[in-house]
């Protein structure tokens, strides 16, 4: 298993972002590929998850070992895979998902793409009570991610948002409803995703 990767952001797109470690690049799946932006000059670390299926053999990361662990408890529920998974952490807020499984809120969880009635129950039957642990390890900045460089102009951003979005899984006629609104900011990728998000889980 690799616990993490250190190493230079190489590319980055809709779905995934690639690491460079050593001269070898890594493609990781993250819930957010856009929060973070390319760069040869300095190094960060991805915390890993390796997947592994008959198929297939893919890495997930993410910026810290709690929004993993958190990734890896939702991969414990009946239902629940990789994508859907993080569609969910995604939107930002883990502190909102952790309070809607344990008051029992579906209509809330009904909200992520590939999440019906029957899965979201299955999230708060296997997940509610078990997630102490690691909602004590969130600090409230866990998501954010600050001094991001625009490097693209607003439509450039707007658009690679919405591939982003459909990648996470949301329809376009989802995506559409909310566009008028995020059209209105100038916004880095990043932020335009978290906004959306943010409306459509509303």
């Amino acid at each position: 298993m690799i616990e993490f990767i250190k190493g230079y952001v190489d590319n980055v797109t809709p779905e995934y972002i690639v690491i460079d470690h050593r001269g070898m690049g890594y493609q990781i799946h993250t819930p957010n590929p856009f929060s973070y932006k390319k760069n040869n000059s300095e190094e960060i670390i991805v915390y890993t998850y390796q997947h592994v299926r008959e198929d297939l053999l893919a890495l997930y990361g993410f910026p810290s070992r709690e929004e993993k662990a958190l990734f890896m408890k939702l991969l414990n529920v009946t239902g629940i895979g990789p994508k859907g998974a993080l569609a969910i952490l995604a939107s930002g807020n883990p502190s909102q998902v952790i309070e809607a499984i344990e008051n029992e809120n579906d209509t809330f969880l009904v909200k992520f793409p590939g999440v019906g009635k029957k899965t979201a129950r299955q999230i708060i039957l296997d997940l509610k009570g078990k997630l102490g642990e690691v909602a004590a390890l969130y600090s409230p900045d866990l998501f954010t991610h600050e001094d991001i460089e625009q490097k693209y102009t607003t439509n450039q951003a707007l658009n690679e948002a919405v591939e982003a979005l459909k990648v996470l899984g949301y329809a376009e006629r989802e995506i559409k409803k909310v566009l008028p609104a995020l059209q209105e900011e100038s916004l880095t990728t990043d932020l335009y995703i978290k906004k959306a998000l943010q409306k459509l889980l509303k």
